[in-house]
């Protein structure tokens, strides 16, 4: 079983850009993806982006275009890059492991979106 830690988090003007990353740790032989989650103010878990081992993406529409997810198997880590950010991105975001039975997240970090 795995571990991640989320950082890069913190606070950007409108139409900044930000790159957070999370590192993981332990045994990574039953996960197929790694996804980036967000939970905004008043709002419950949103799905982001995710990118399966053979490195085909998926993209949340509110943030399609803009976001873009990544993976380093060596480092055994994996990255949001988020430009063009906008106040409603503003969220504790949450790296998730897919797995083969229960998925595994981080405890998040926070990026707050504001002039």
């Amino acid at each position: 079983q795995s571990q991640f830690v989320e950082s890069g988090g913190g606070l950007v003007q409108p139409g900044g850009s930000l790159r957070i990353s999370c590192a993981a740790s332990g045994s990574m032989s039953n996960v197929y993806a790694m996804a980036w989650d967000r939970r905004a103010p008043g709002k419950q878990r949103e799905f982001i982006a995710a990118i399966r081992n053979g490195g085909s993406t998926d993209y949340a529409d509110s943030v399609k275009g803009r976001f873009t997810i990544s993976r380093d198997f060596v480092k055994n880590t994996v990255d949001l890059q988020m430009n063009s950010l906008k106040p409603e991105d503003t969220a504790v975001y949450y790296c998730r492991a897919k797995r083969l039975g229960t998925d595994v997240w981080g405890q998040g970090t926070q990026v707050t979106v504001s002039s």
